[in-house]
């Protein structure tokens, strides 16, 4: 009996045990079953905290594009702005070298009226094409965007004005003086037309309309065919100097329906131009610098065309 009864003890002892035992795995499953959900949020989580911090979206975005499509890159922005102007500045001057007149004789306005006689429509048109013709900016600011840059990753920003305003207005003394001296050259030469600077009405908002054009010619050139392009010639591996001269022929190309020589001058100025900003990698005092030169040239035609014996009359 004793044997038998301790027999019963272990059975019983035994008997409890098989519930834990039991109850062990399902214990044990209980907590797998959480760490399931558990292991799932914490490959969530990172999910999450990568959806939060905006790091999916833009890892597409800045991930370094192949040469092939920054090659394409830089071809669309130009066809839609300075190079397909540089195509048809090339196509105009043909024309000019084919006519019958010799190019001196020939004139040709870079700022004219766009509704003659109707000088409210005239403003109108004015400020929309000015508008409009900044676009290529906003595709500019929008491509550096996508790659997490900022406009003043190309040194276009307000951090230095003192010292734009000083570059600026240093650089278009020197370059625009030379370039007048080059076309007046030209000019007498034969070899350049005559260049009409502006002909609007004689009206209120005549030099307004001058100089937020000049402001607009200085913002299109500079970010696009100096801060845009040789940023991104340099993340080809393009050299240095092979990229300024490319930016420098450009730049004269589409001022080619002015003659030989403004595309000769203009390429100068792009050379300049794009040393400097090789060297001090900023944008804005080239565009304080080349608005000042045209608004000059814009006023100073309006005020003197016809009243000085050096200068072309219109």
């Amino acid at each position: 009996m004793a044997d038998e009864t301790s027999t019963s003890a272990r059975e019983g002892r035994a008997a409890p045990r098989a519930p834990q035992d039991t109850a062990a795995p399902q214990d044990t499953a209980a907590p797998q079953d959480t760490a399931a959900p558990q292991d799932t949020a914490a490959r969530g989580a990172p999910q999450d905290t990568a959806a939060r911090q905006g790091t999916p979206a833009p890892a597409a975005g800045r991930a370094p594009l192949s040469p092939r499509l920054q090659r394409w890159e830089i071809v669309t922005v130009f066809a839609v702005s300075l190079g397909a102007s540089g195509v048809y500045a090339l196509v105009q001057y043909i024309g000019s070298l084919t006519a019958q007149q010799s190019l001196s004789k020939q004139a040709v306005i870079v700022h004219g009226t766009l509704a003659p006689g109707r000088p409210l429509l005239d403003l109108f048109l004015q400020l929309t094409n000015i508008t409009l013709a900044l676009a290529p900016v906003l595709l500019v600011f929008y491509l550096l965007a996508r790659n997490g840059e900022r406009p003043s990753s190309i040194g276009l920003d307000a951090s230095q004005p003192g010292k734009d305003l000083a570059w600026g207005a240093g650089l278009a003394a020197v370059i625009g003086g030379a370039g007048l001296g080059l076309y007046l050259i030209a000019y007498h030469a034969g070899v350049e037309l005559n260049v009409v600077a502006e002909n609007l009405p004689d009206v209120w908002w005549r030099f307004p309309v001058l100089v937020l054009s000049a402001a607009q010619n200085g913002i299109l050139e500079e970010v696009i065919v100096v801060g845009y392009l040789l940023s991104r010639l340099d993340k080809l591996g393009v050299r240095p100097g092979t990229a300024i001269a490319i930016s420098a022929v450009i730049r004269g190309s589409y001022h080619l329906y002015q003659g030989v020589g403004a595309f000769f001058g203009n390429a100068a100025m792009g050379v300049i131009f794009g040393i400097f900003y090789r060297k001090y990698g900023r944008v804005t005092p080239l565009i304080v610098a080349h608005t000042l030169i045209d608004a000059v040239t814009f006023v100073g035609y309006a005020l003197l065309a016809g009243h000085v014996s050096w200068l072309p009359a219109p």
